[in-house]
């Protein structure tokens, strides 16, 4: 079955009570039992929703995967992912990573004994060089946020499972429209649904996948015991946006190819980083590894942290607004919102300009956007 057809189908079979075509909203939190312990296969909201069962079964086959997890935000699922390592452990990750990922690992993460090396991730050598006798994961972002590097999945499952350690994959960016990193050798994927999977900026929901039933048995207990689950409106919201992916990363590609040459071309752009330009220079492993460049960029202005602040503030069809991943296009300076967790000097060392603007190119008209760019960088 074809990705799109997957997207609209799978675990979302008419509902058997009225025969629905949709998935209801199970907006419930208990299930009526016929005797203590005997019931239907749902007893507790927390611990199984069909709502959610549903998103989760159709999550799952969108990135190949055996299992799938839902979860109240990206940032919960991200937490119970490292929930599989110990005090003690260490993880390799991504030297260019999302604010809110760094402060997790940084701040609540370390204080728990678990320790962090931070590398370029586009070298797979390094990753080899940082790991250690106590290393049990290696954190991906691929395309990573907001400088649009890449990582050689393949390469880097190839020096992880030999040794014994965990590979995850945050697939935001790409969605599994455009990338599935369990056929690549990923052993856990990672979503905030909340972005391109929902689509419209109305929910906030996270997710996981993975083929290795005794991770996914973790990951469910830590789900369960925890908490942080998706209400079922949540997960319906995630079902109805899913079901066009398909459609909608096409014309987010299509757009954000057409942003990112208009800007590559401006004398007054210092750089612009997008995976399809030929600039890129992992335009090759984009092509391998990647069914498409996807819908984000970034680039930095001539004229320094003010000009690019300005521009900032002049857009009419972006909105400036953290996110991403919406229909609607959306313009962001990472240093001051998305990344401000992350200290300065860390920013500096990972090549991260303050004068840096991240796009989220929506599915408006091109020359719209090309023209609210015009009159803003003016």
């Amino acid at each position: 079955m074809d990705f799109a057809t997957k997207a609209i189908h799978v675990g979302q079979e008419a509902d058997p009570a009225t025969g629905a075509t949709i998935v209801p909203i199970y907006q419930t939190s208990t299930y009526t039992q016929r005797a203590p312990g005997e019931h239907l296969g749902f007893d507790y909201s927390r611990t199984i929703n069909p709502t959610r069962l549903a998103l989760e079964r159709c999550l799952a086959s969108l990135e190949n995967a055996r299992f799938g997890l839902c979860f109240a935000s990206g940032m919960a699922a991200t937490a119970a992912a490292l929930d599989l390592l110990s005090a003690g452990d260490h993880a390799v990750v991504t030297d260019d990573l999302y604010g809110g990922t760094f402060r997790l690992f940084d701040k609540v993460l370390r204080r728990d004994g678990l320790s962090f090396t931070y590398v370029d991730v586009s070298d797979p050598s390094s990753v080899a060089g940082a790991l250690t006798d106590k290393t049990r994961m290696v954190w991906l972002e691929t395309p990573t946020n907001p400088l649009m590097k890449l990582a050689d999945i393949k390469a880097i499952a190839a020096i992880c499972g030999p040794r014994g350690v965990l590979l995850a994959v945050d697939n935001t960016f790409a969605t599994p429209f455009l990338q599935n990193p369990l056929d690549l050798g990923a052993d856990i994927v990672v979503h905030s649904t909340t972005k391109y999977i929902g689509g419209h900026s109305d929910t906030v929901g996270g997710f996981t996948a993975a083929n290795r039933e005794d991770l996914h048995t973790a990951m469910k207990f830590h789900q369960n015991a925890v908490g942080a689950v998706p209400g079922p409106l949540d997960c319906f919201l995630t079902l109805r946006g899913v079901k066009t992916l398909a459609v909608r990363m096409r014309e987010h590609e299509r757009n954000a190819q057409a942003v990112a040459e208009f800007l590559a071309a401006r004398t007054d752009v210092e750089q612009v980083y997008y995976p399809g330009l030929a600039s890129h220079p992992q335009l090759e492993l984009a092509k391998r590894q990647m069914r498409g460049f996807g819908g984000m960029l970034s680039f930095v202005p001539k004229g320094g942290v003010q000009r690019s602040r300005a521009i900032a503030t002049k857009t009419k069809v972006f909105s400036l607004a953290e996110s991403l991943g919406g229909v609607e296009s959306l313009i962001c300076h990472p240093v001051s919102m998305t990344h401000g967790s992350i200290p300065k000097e860390e920013r500096d060392a990972h090549g991260l300009s303050d004068a840096l603007l991240r796009l989220s190119v929506g599915i408006e008209s091109e020359r719209d956007l090309i023209a609210d760019l015009t009159q803003a960088l003016a």
